[in-house]
């Protein structure tokens, strides 16, 4: 079975103290070939304000960056080792992100993150 553990993800306190990304504190049991849809609720700043990256830690591995996207032109990006069964999408009117994975493998087993990408 795939275990995806999806944790809670805030920024420190300081400047940025009323910035929010929040994603459930729970872990998802999946079979190989489905698919899982993570979730990734912002707050504090207009979402469509800052793109969006995605990242991931497999257990006792470095990061990963998945990849971002443009939340103002809903254009993504994604890292060459991500790029078919990945996708990001958003839903303005909650303030979520979405990361959806198909066909899910045991590789896929991972923490995944979100990160908000400041720009001035």
């Amino acid at each position: 079975m795939l275990w995806l553990a999806v944790l809670m993800f805030l920024f420190p306190t300081g400047v940025w103290s009323e910035i929010k990304l929040q994603q459930p504190q729970s872990s998802e049991v999946k079979r190989p070939g489905d698919t899982v849809k993570i979730s990734c609720v912002t707050s504090g700043y207009t979402m469509t304000d800052n793109g969006m990256n995605w990242i991931r830690q497999k257990p006792g591995k470095g990061l990963e960056w998945i990849g971002w996207i443009n939340t103002y032109t809903v254009v993504a990006t994604y890292g060459s080792s991500f790029q078919s069964r990945f996708s990001f999408t958003q839903d303005v009117s909650s303030s979520t992100q979405f990361l959806q994975i198909t066909s899910l493998t045991a590789e896929d087993s991972a923490v995944y993150f979100c990160a908000r990408q400041h720009s001035d």
